[in-house]
């Protein structure tokens, strides 16, 4: 869901820090902002059904994760620390499609 740390084997250094991961130490607090995402469209509903709640799971956690480090760069920062999360699922029932809606708060931190 997030970059990894830079190992130096050339790995994109790590922006995205989750729940109880914590930003490296020196980081510098900027701003609490928030985000939302979707996942894309499944036909049906997601209600009992594993696979696709997971599917769509995967996706908005993947189109968040891209969201958040996009938002980082836009303002300036060089981290997001993700505190809270909330998921809920959609439908329209006219075209008989279900995904899933998510709205993140987080907290921008730059390198000193």
């Amino acid at each position: 869901m997030s970059k990894t740390d830079d190992d130096g084997a050339g790995t994109a250094p790590k922006v995205v820090y989750w729940h109880r991961e914590l930003p490296p130490i020196d980081a510098e607090l900027m701003a609490e902002h928030s985000v939302e995402a979707t996942s894309g469209r499944v036909d049906g509903t997601l209600s009992h059904r594993d696979e696709l709640w997971d599917r769509c799971y995967g996706e908005l956690m993947a189109n968040v994760a891209a969201r958040l480090a996009q938002e980082v760069e836009r303002l300036g920062g060089h981290y997001a620390h993700v505190l809270d999360e909330s998921i809920d699922s959609r439908r329209d029932d006219a075209l008989r499609q279900a995904w899933l809606h998510g709205s993140f708060t987080y907290m921008l931190y730059r390198r000193p």
